[in-house]
């Protein structure tokens, strides 16, 4: 039997949502973690833990979509004044120094040698690459959409002009891009709203290869 919600449950009714919408919480759909990281105006990297995206390409390019970037945060204010990024992603091992961007976030410093990572000049565009990460994009601000009216959260698309890889990962005979050593996705806390207690967790999950659909 299938529940419906079309207004706040009550069992969630005092929950703290740190901005987000109580249906974040009931859905609680995975999305890929990454640490977006770009030039400070003093020339510092800035590096910052990231989710709340999507990946998607036409014939004219491939896009980044970050739908959930704060108008307060260091990212947006680099995207402002730099207008290139490059969105790094960690595996498992990596996950712990990838958080400490977020704690070690003065303006002045370099995020991401506080974080105990490694900085590369990117190839394409004036961003500072993780080596350490998998996976590198490289890209270039397009536009931005405010969530809502009032709401102090931005979408902004980039198109990706860039790729950095792993060569162990680009092969899936090999360490592939999934599993424990491929792509991260955060969970963000689920919550059952018929019992909600008043306290829930976020998750840390991987994605594993399930089944084969054929070649095209």
């Amino acid at each position: 039997m299938k529940k419906q919600y079309s207004f706040l449950p009550p069992a969630m009714q005092k929950m703290e949502t740190y901005g987000f919408s109580w249906m974040d919480f009931v859905t609680a759909i995975p999305s890929p973690l990454f640490v977006a990281t770009s030039y400070k105006a003093n020339g510092k990297p800035n590096a910052c833990l990231q989710s709340w995206a999507c990946f998607s390409g036409d014939l004219h390019g491939f896009y980044a979509i970050l739908s959930n970037v704060n108008q307060a945060g260091h990212l947006y204010r680099t995207v402002q004044e730099k207008r290139e990024v490059v969105l790094n992603f960690p595996s498992a091992d990596l996950y712990d120094r990838c958080l400490a961007t977020i704690r070690n976030n003065g303006f002045e410093d370099d995020e991401i040698a506080l974080a105990g990572l490694t900085a590369k000049q990117a190839s394409q565009v004036d961003a500072p690459v993780i080596e350490e990460c998998f996976l590198n994009l490289e890209c270039r601000y397009l536009w931005e959409h405010a969530l809502s009216e009032d709401s102090s959260q931005r979408l902004l698309c980039f198109r990706v002009v860039g790729i950095a890889a792993d060569e162990s990962h680009l092969d899936e005979a090999k360490q592939g891009r999934y599993g424990e050593s491929g792509f991260l996705y955060n969970i963000h806390h689920p919550v059952c709203p018929e019992n909600f207690q008043g306290t829930s967790h976020d998750w840390l999950a991987v994605l594993t290869k399930y089944r084969d659909m054929g070649e095209y």
